[in-house]
């Protein structure tokens, strides 16, 4: 049985995005895609819009069995880092190489984004639950403090880093098959399209049949990408092809698209126009996956157009995306695949080959990477660098993340780009409901005519923007003055306390490790011995012997000693203080000694260490097994990982002390909006007419819609109702809403006998073999696997004898019993096109008339054959498992009736 919940990005609902659904094949949940929604939405909302989605994440996290993600953007895959870090989502998780790199730097880029702006306020001590999730220390199952506050969930630099690491990469078509609890499971990828290593998963149940997970693909082929895999040749991918489940997003069902050469036509005359005007374009756009279409095409429209603007990319990890991409060229298409992005196919490549040549050491011509230059890219890591390099006068063509201007350095340049009149803030994606992204959008959207409108496959014109608008700026800015003086008062006193903790750690090990190696002697121990005796007898020693024995270092051994008990030693002493000449070395008195006691010596100060037992013996130091244990593992890690461990500290450490002392302000500005808007949709994704044209070729048994509006939704579900061949059993669950698919199925594994194996007569059908086996299943105590054996004659039941006086069945004389015939078993689905081929490959004309009914014969010549209308034979599909063949006895009929048998595995009972 199939049980399907979508968490987020259902459908029926206006917030399509982020996208994560919970699969429940049997007893093995499957996590489809985690991804984060947009922290800084313009209207703050109590309580946060996603609460809801994360709560049931980190509900749902520890039970989780497989992960599996689908693209490398936030929608996607955003929100894995810190489920994987704080919630206990330690499940197996597979995806693509590209996606699993694409995620890690659209994570980083949205984690330094933020906490560069805020204080998110996640630094807590955590600890590791029964149930394998992470809470807070001291708290069972309580939200911290810190993130109630924050209302954001975050993860470090660190953890996303950690998280991605454990990911397990694998290439298209490269099926798993998984053990553990998901023994049985199949999981295999294929292209998607719409980003780089995009995903359809298809996994195969032995329980539950085919499913396929297919959301966000592009049919069409891009610059830097092919189209999705679904289509080849025509028609549906044949391993793709009639899934028992399909799960599908229709957030585009009732989009129609313009035409690729229209949308790049308006993008590059609007670029060309404001640069040639002396104005400048800001566009924002992601971090990681559709950047690179953008890049590839202004790459080739300022190679084709000689333009000597500049084009700056403001990204923290553009440098670090870039390198990756250049090193991943087998997962690029269209243009890029050719490695020709110049203005002619000839010089620019020689030209780059040849510098390659020149300079090996250099990334940029590295091998493979000449067609991923991008000679007229210019990187910065936030606004100041561009500021400082270009006037705000200067021409030239800004990419900023993030596309949602959220946060970050859009939003920063937003504020001044806007209030400069013929500047053009141009859109390439709709951005999340709530962001000043989709405000704009919207913005535009209710400015053109009705048939102009995004949605109605025409391009837009611009716009002219007017009016106010007030926007909240966060922002870090170093400490001045008096506070900055508070600051380091309160840094070197922590320090101090710090240091001096350390040193007190430190002094205190010194005296565990010298107390050790001293009650590993024989002489220590003896006389450890005979003090637990005396103590024993109510013995004590007198002052004299107590000093004796502490200056010889006679001491009881001990790991963890936190308060002196022998106090009345202590109080017997006269001094602490250490003389070195003469007699003062010897404690004086006024009063003269009664009774002839001796004078007694100072010594320098020491408490006896004595061990803590409890009612089952000498308790243990944990504190010391774990830093010994912290030690042996650090000796036994290879060199490559201290190496890498000592540059992370290294560069953490040259962070820490570049970054002066700073304060998170937050201020409220009012920006006056003068400059033009447009909006060009490059999300790379497949319109409604696509939609509905693929989905029925590759004709699922069952389908879930997610993903999609209202008007999406029903759109789908009436443009499948329509055909008549697609199935009826579609279901469009809403956020929470689970859906079961199937019945409950109780699967058992059985070995089959040599004996009766050898006896089987199999049949071939497709990839498989079938056979039909009677047996008995016998138990054995050397195996848990029951066995499948033949039934001997013995254990067949025996007839039963005719009562007497019963009456015997009349028999004619002469004739035989009757004789039970053999049954046959045919299996298979005919598919009359596969049908068709055959027959055409044979010689025999064939014609498809019509849904269900095929056509043979007619025109072909055989012996004994005088007439082709004779000889025409139709075959018809009258239902599940119905084939209808109907024609004269003729050759064609036999010659058809033949095909028709080896497209199925005639198995005999």
């Amino acid at each position: 049985m199939i049980t399907f919940t979508p968490l987020s990005g259902a459908a029926h609902n206006s917030q399509t995005s982020p996208l994560c659904y919970l699969l429940q094949v049997d007893d093995v949940k499957i996590l489809l895609d985690c991804g984060s929604p947009d922290w800084e939405p313009e209207k703050k909302e109590t309580p946060y819009a996603w609460e809801e989605y994360c709560h049931s994440l980190r509900e749902c996290a520890p039970t989780i069995d497989l992960v599996l993600l689908s693209n490398g953007d936030l929608q996607h895959s955003g929100l894995y880092a810190y489920a994987h870090s704080r919630w206990g989502l330690k499940a197996p998780t597979y995806t693509t190489l590209p996606v699993q790199a694409m995620a890690r730097i659209a994570s980083i880029e949205e984690v330094e984004g933020l906490r560069d702006e805020q204080d998110i306020g996640d630094q807590f001590q955590v600890t590791d639950g029964e149930d394998g999730s992470i809470r807070p220390e001291g708290e069972e199952e309580k939200v911290p403090e810190s993130i109630t506050k924050s209302g954001k969930y975050v993860a470090t630099l660190r953890e996303v880093q950690d998280s991605f690491d454990s990911v397990n990469t694998l290439r298209y078509s490269q099926p798993a098959h998984l053990q553990g609890k998901c023994q049985g499971l199949t999981i295999t990828p294929f292209n998607a399209g719409h980003s780089i290593g995009g995903t359809i998963w298809k996994i195969r149940s032995p329980s539950s049949g085919t499913i396929m997970y297919c959301v966000d693909f592009n049919h069409m082929k891009e610059r830097h990408l092919d189209g999705t895999v679904l289509l080849r040749s025509g028609g549906i991918f044949e391993p793709l092809a009639r899934p028992d489940l399909l799960i599908t997003s229709a957030d585009r069902a009732s989009v129609i698209s313009s035409r690729r050469k229209d949308r790049d036509a308006a993008l590059m005359d609007t670029v060309t126009a404001t640069l040639s005007s002396r104005s400048s374009l800001l566009l924002p756009c992601d971090s990681s996956t559709r950047v690179l279409e953008l890049l590839v095409l202004l790459d080739q429209h300022w190679n084709y157009s000689k333009l000597r603007f500049p084009i700056c990319f403001l990204s923290r990890t553009a440098s670090e995306m870039l390198t990756f991409v250049r090193s991943m060229m087998e997962w690029l298409g269209g243009t890029v695949s050719k490695e020709d992005v110049g203005e002619d196919g000839s010089g620019h490549h020689r030209q780059d080959r040849k510098r390659r040549r020149g300079d090996d050491d250099d990334n940029e011509d590295a091998l493979g990477a000449f067609s991923l230059r991008f000679r007229h890219l210019e990187l910065f890591p936030n606004p100041q660098a561009l500021i400082q390099k270009y006037s705000s006068k200067d021409p030239k063509l800004i990419l900023a993340v993030p596309a949602s201007l959220s946060h970050g350095p859009s939003r920063q340049l937003f504020c001044s780009f806007a209030a400069v009149p013929d500047n053009v803030i141009l859109l390439t994606g709709r951005s999340e409901p709530g962001t000043l992204g989709r405000i704009l959008f919207d913005k535009w959207n209710d400015s053109q005519r009705q048939e102009t409108k995004w949605d109605n496959g025409k391009i837009g014109s611009n716009i002219m923007m007017d009016g106010t608008m007030r926007l909240q700026m966060k922002s870090k800015e170093p400490l001045q003055g008096a506070e900055l003086e508070q600051y380091l008062q309160k840094e070197q006193a922590a320090r101090e306390k710090e240091a001096a903790s350390q040193a007190a750690l430190a002094r205190q090990q010194r005296i565990l490790e010298a107390d050790e190696d001293d009650s590993d002697s024989d002489s220590d121990s003896d006389e450890d011995e005979e003090d637990e005796v005396r103590r024993a007898l109510g013995q004590t020693d007198d002052p004299d012997e107590r000093s004796l024995k502490s200056r010889k270092g006679d001491n009881s051994d001990g790991n963890d000693w936190n308060h002196i008990d022998d106090e009345g030693l202590t109080k017997q002493l006269l001094s602490f203080d250490i003389y070195l000449k003469g007699n003062v070395s010897k404690a004086t008195s006024f009063f003269k000694h009664v009774g002839g006691q001796t004078h007694r010596f100072r010594m320098f100060p020491y408490v006896e260490k004595k061990r803590r037992v409890d009612e089952y013996g000498e308790t243990v130091d944990v504190g010391m097994w774990l830093r010994k244990s912290k030690i042996l593992e650090d000796e036994a890690e290879s060199d490559d990982i201290k190496d890498y461990r000592r540059r992370q500290a290294e560069e953490e450490l040259k962070k820490a002390a570049l970054e002066p002392p700073s304060k998170f302000v937050t201020t409220e500005v009012e920006v006056q909006m003068a400059c033009r808007l447009l909006f060009v949709d490059l999300e790379g994704l497949s319109d409604g007419r696509a939609i509905k044209t693929i989905i029925p070729q590759i004709s699922p048994r069952k389908m879930v819609i997610v993903h999609a509006t209202d008007d999406a939704t029903d759109a789908l579900i009436q443009s499948c109702a329509n055909i008549r061949v697609m199935t009826k059993d579609i279901h469009a669950p809403r956020i929470g809403e689970s859906v079961q698919i199937g019945q409950q199925i109780s699967s058992f594994s059985i070995s089959i006998s040599d004996e009766l194996l050898s006896s089987m007569k199999m049949s071939r059908f497709e990839d498989n073999e079938v056979g039909f086996v009677t047996g008995r299943v016998v138990t054995s105590a050397s195996s848990i696997i029951p066995i499948l054996e033949p039934v001997s004659v013995s254990a067949l039941p025996k007839p039963v004898a005719a009562r007497p006086g019963a009456e015997a069945t009349s028999r004619l004389l002469g004739s035989r019993p009757p004789a039970t015939l053999p049954s046959s078993t045919m299996i298979g689905e005919l598919k009359l096109t596969a049908l068709k081929s055959r027959l055409t490959a044979i010689g025999v004309q064939a014609e498809l008339v019509g849904e269900g009914v095929l056509i043979c014969g007619g025109g072909a010549k055989y012996d004994g054959a005088s007439d082709a209308l004779e000889e025409t034979v139709a075959v018809r599909k009258t239902g599940t498992g119905r084939v209808e063949l109907e024609g004269n006895v003729s050759d064609v009929y036999y010659v058809v009736r033949k095909e028709i048998y080896a497209l199925h595995a005639l198995v005999a009972a």
